[in-house]
């Protein structure tokens, strides 16, 4: 990472990029925070192999820009990066390749005197004299008490459009109006401490106003604050059309100030030929102008097509013109297109297996004995590589599965561009699959049930809770209702994880998984549980392992015997998502169920421990066997 005249400031990694702090949030360093700029100030220029091939991937952001009428993306790119930044820190590696960063907020404290300024107010001076040493990057004051560290003003404006600016110190301390004595006054920022949220007072040397922070704080300091000015500083732009939307007060580094707005698919085995959808996803910025039988004949007789050859020239270009009328309806919402990329990789799991590649490599295991009641298949994931792309991103409102209407995304460019960033890691992983006659006796028999119809209507809450004023059209509060299914499945997942990641050497916040549960058409049942951290390319063979019979027979007795009580009982097993609540979880909770927000696929929603174990003594209400139950 680079700022102030190109210097490097810091280091992160690709996925800290994706999922922590991307483009348009900001990034705590030790002495200063910085914001990471939009893609026009991005450089690739002299590198190579920073483009990630995951044609899948590609179509579905794509899909997903389609609804939002940006432009299609040719390209997912890694973060620009070259080898050799920390062996010759004086270099262009270190000096002229990174992800360009500029310090925000720009409102600095001296930590000595109190003096407040922007950077451009020539009260503060860089310092980074020693370019190993990025870390040690700082501002200073020069004031009466020497050189003391001059520390970010922590406190910035926000609003749900996903703009960002500064806090108007000057204009907060004057009630909006000039100071007196000059047009430039010097402020001072005093922090009392204290038990209190914030308790900072704000003082014009010149006048000697003073007012203290908390008045621009909560509902009734908003009053105080100035309208939105349609900010947005990672692309240097101010919205020429304003902003309707009420600025409120933010701390800078706060938790909601920004959320991305990811895709994620795995690279699958190549197709043998026969799966139409399949090419459509891979190939289709190329195949989407074939129109007729003699366009795909062309394009089949160009050695880089000539993959079209193994295909029925009729039905391709049937899917193709279908497509096209599909894509000119209501563009899917991005969770929609991230389920739509399940259906390639269920196949590749639950079906033959494929000649070994880089990128994925499946073993099927035997499944233990005691455990054929409940499993159908257990397979080992020896090599797996999974790519994610970021589109965008939220403030304030975090992008949500349940309702994907309420965030407002954010542009991650100025002007359009071919391209998103993206990153890859490599792992292993487990995958599962149940018994699909056992799943659908438990479903039929739950579907309608008292506990079920609870957690159903729990949805049909949350949904209009958070339904947005700006739907004009027919709503369904039920509508992405994940059903009995995805419950089950998604509660013995996290069951597996929890047990799993006390013995493959893994964390649980390292884990991840993907619930493949389909739909009424296309009932699945599958679970795959994958390392999702690059720390040493997940491969080391700690997690496919468990999967060995003695062992995996060992995890899932002891998980399904942990899930028959918490020390949060009796509170937690009686608990089902009731009216006055607005959650969408029954028998759950952080000691018996909860995992780490970056393994859970759904934010730790759709568990309940009592569709797995009896908790109150009915066995006719849970999925498990009863030879396996504790």
């Amino acid at each position: 990472m680079s700022a102030h005249g190109n210097r490097r400031v810091g280091a992160v990694r690709p996925s800290h990029l994706m999922f922590t702090a991307g483009i348009g949030a900001l990034v705590d360093l030790p002495n200063f925070s910085v914001l990471v700029r939009g893609l026009d100030s991005w450089s690739h220029t002299g590198l190579n192999a920073y483009d990630i091939d995951e044609p899948r991937l590609r179509a579905a952001v794509n899909r997903s820009l389609q609804r939002y009428g940006s432009r299609q993306i040719e390209q997912l790119r890694a973060a620009p990066w070259l080898e050799g930044a920390d062996t010759d820190p004086k270099g262009w590696a270190a000096q002229g390749v990174g992800v360009p960063v500029t310090p925000f907020p720009q409102w600095l404290r001296c930590s000595a005197c109190n003096v407040l300024a922007a950077i451009d107010s020539a009260e503060f001076a860089f310092v980074n004299s020693n370019p190993r040493t990025p870390h040690e990057a700082k501002f200073v004051h020069d004031c009466k008490r020497g050189k003391p560290l001059a520390v970010a003003a922590r406190f910035t404006l926000v609003c749900t459009a996903g703009h960002l600016d500064e806090f108007p110190y000057t204009a907060y301390v004057h009630h909006g109006q000039a100071c007196s004595k000059t047009p430039r006054p010097k402020l001072r920022m005093k922090d009392h401490g204290g038990n209190q949220a914030a308790n900072v007072t704000i003082e014009c040397v010149a006048c000697g106003d003073k007012r203290n922070i908390r008045e621009a704080m909560g509902e009734r300091g908003q009053s105080n604050l100035p309208q939105c000015r349609g900010r947005h500083p990672h692309m240097g732009t101010y919205d020429p059309a304003g902003c309707s939307e009420q600025a409120v007060l933010m701390v800078a580094g706060a938790s909601n100030q920004w959320f991305p707005l990811t895709l994620s698919a795995l690279a699958l085995p190549k197709g043998t030929g026969g799966d139409i959808d399949r090419l459509l996803e891979e190939h289709w910025p190329d195949l989407q102008i074939i129109e007729n039988h003699g366009q795909f004949d062309f394009m089949a007789q160009m050695p880089k097509f000539a993959f079209l050859k193994e295909f029925d020239r009729d039905a391709v270009v049937t899917a193709i013109t279908a497509r096209k009328g599909g894509d000119a309806g209501e563009a899917p919402s991005t969770p929609d297109v991230q389920a739509d990329l399940f259906g390639p990789e269920w196949d590749a799991l639950s079906g033959p297996v494929p000649q070994p590649s880089d990128d994925f490599a499946l073993r099927p295991v035997p499944v233990p004995p005691l455990l054929s009641d409940l499993f159908s298949d257990l397979r080992q994931v020896e090599r797996l590589r999974e790519a994610r792309a970021l589109i965008g991103f939220t403030r304030l409102d975090a992008p949500d599965p349940e309702s994907p209407e309420i965030g407002h995304r954010v542009e991650l460019s100025r002007t359009p561009q071919t391209w998103v960033p993206a990153s890859e890691v490599r792992g292993e992983g487990i995958f599962l699959r149940v018994r699909d006659d056992l799943m659908a006796d438990w479903v039929s028999r739950m579907e309608r049930s008292e506990q079920m119809e609870a957690h159903r209507e729990a949805f049909g809450r949350f949904r209009s809770n958070r339904k947005s004023d700006r739907i004009t059209s027919d709503f369904d509060p039920y509508h992405g209702w994940p059903g009995a299914r995805y419950i089950a499945l998604h509660t013995l997942s996290h069951l597996l994880i929890r047990t799993i990641a006390l013995e493959c050497g893994y964390s649980s916040a390292s884990l991840a998984e993907r619930i493949y549960s389909g739909d009424e058409l296309e009932q699945r049942t599958g679970i795959l549980i994958y390392t999702a951290v690059p720390d040493s390319e997940g491969t080391l063979g700690g997690l496919v392992s468990l999967a060995e019979e003695r062992d995996f027979d060992r995890i899932v007795r002891r998980a399904l015997a942990d899930a028959t009580h918490c020390s949060a009982d009796p509170l937690c097993s009686e608990r089902l998502p009731h009216k006055d609540g607005d959650s969408l979880h029954g028998a759950a909770c952080h000691v018996c169920l909860f995992v780490s927000e970056t393994t859970c696929e759904r934010g730790n929603r759709f568990l309940d421990r009592r569709f797995l174990v009896p908790l109150s003594g009915d066995k006719d209400q849970v999925l498990t066997p009863a030879g396996l139950l504790p």
